[in-house]
């Protein structure tokens, strides 16, 4: 009982920080509740998120105002196709001290950081952006030979352009699978692009503090995963992810119809961890159906992929998701 208690209490001591932390953030970032949420779930999760959206839409300052929110060491590495990976990871460099002894020393890349963004992942060589595949999921780099840890917590923001493709190269599915959410940064609405008119044009804007330290994230990640999950909130999940799976006999007619590829475990895993960090963010102490209905887009839409014929067809990939999750858990899926 003892020890159930002592863990409401730390659930609740973080839900009062977390709720000063969005206050923070919406400083800078103003309005766009839903990505400031899905973003700070990456980050409650452990994980790494994929923000697509067009420019101009505050993507860069939501990462460097969640950098001072959340006390992390942050470094932005702009993604060209002439960037190489010893450009993000660091590479040996041969020195002679002045007694003429000469010696490699290891110099480090952006990537030894807390909060990584990768401006324009897509824009980079399929062979830098492997780079980045050890990195996300085992948190270390091999380099010369030497395997090398990143700091804790390690993280990475990643953004795209959803509609200028020329030049680019598209993430594999691997890649992609390292992302425990993709986030669509829309059009602000009216109201909220007047806000942002009138705090950003002035001659002083306000400032976001500090209110996370990175040794409390990392608490905070450790508390998230302790956070119960009850049975029937898990038999969703499970029935979420293998509703999409076309080869699986409890697959939705449209599944097997027109999906290529379903979610796989891992998306089962990260739908797992959205839950309860979603339930952290609303003051909860357990998630629930709903939060399974409002997380599902979010961790499947980068992990399956529609079939030529269905795309051909004109299928949508956010309807049909819609349409399962509506079809599983009885409630409308959110975006």
């Amino acid at each position: 009982m003892t020890e159930h208690t002592d863990l409401v209490a730390e659930i609740e001591a973080f839900e009062e920080k977390l709720a000063l932390a969005r206050a923070s953030i919406t400083k800078r970032f103003i309005g766009q509740t839903r990505v400031v949420d899905l973003t700070l779930t990456a980050l409650l999760c452990g994980g790494h998120g994929l923000l697509i959206g067009l420019p101009g839409l505050g993507k860069t300052r939501l990462v460097e105002t969640l950098s001072t929110v959340m006390g992390l060491n942050g470094k932005r590495v702009q993604f060209t196709p002439d960037l190489m990976p010893a450009d993000i990871l660091g590479s040996e460099v041969l020195e002679t001290d002045a007694d003429g002894r000469r010696s490699f020393r290891f110099i480090e890349g952006p990537i030894f950081c807390q909060l990584l963004m990768a401006d324009e992942i897509n824009r980079a060589s399929p062979r830098t952006q492997s780079a980045l595949l050890q990195a996300m999921q085992e948190k270390a780099v091999s380099i010369a030979g030497e395997t090398r840890p990143l700091a804790a917590p390690f993280h990475v923001l990643a953004t795209q352009n959803p509609l200028e493709q020329e030049g680019t190269y598209p993430l594999p599915e691997a890649q992609l699978d390292r992302f425990l959410v993709q986030i669509d940064v829309e059009y602000p609405d009216r109201d909220t692009e007047k806000a942002i008119l009138l705090a950003t044009t002035g001659l002083v804007e306000e400032e976001s503090e500090q209110v996370f330290t990175a040794a409390e994230l990392i608490r905070a990640q450790q508390l998230l995963r302790r956070m119960p999950v009850g049975e029937s909130v898990v038999e969703l999940i499970l029935d979420l992810v293998r509703a999409f799976r076309p080869e699986d006999p409890s697959a939705l007619p449209e599944a097997m119809r027109d999906v290529a590829f379903g979610p796989g475990p891992r998306a089962a895993q990260s739908l797992m961890l959205a839950v309860r960090a979603a339930a952290m963010l609303n003051g909860r102490l357990a998630p629930s159906a709903e939060d399974v209905a409002a997380m599902a887009a979010p961790v499947l839409r980068h992990r399956m992929q529609l079939s030529f014929a269905a795309r051909a067809r004109g299928a949508n990939l956010s309807d049909l998701i819609a349409t399962g999750v509506a079809r599983v858990t009885g409630i409308e899926a959110a975006a």
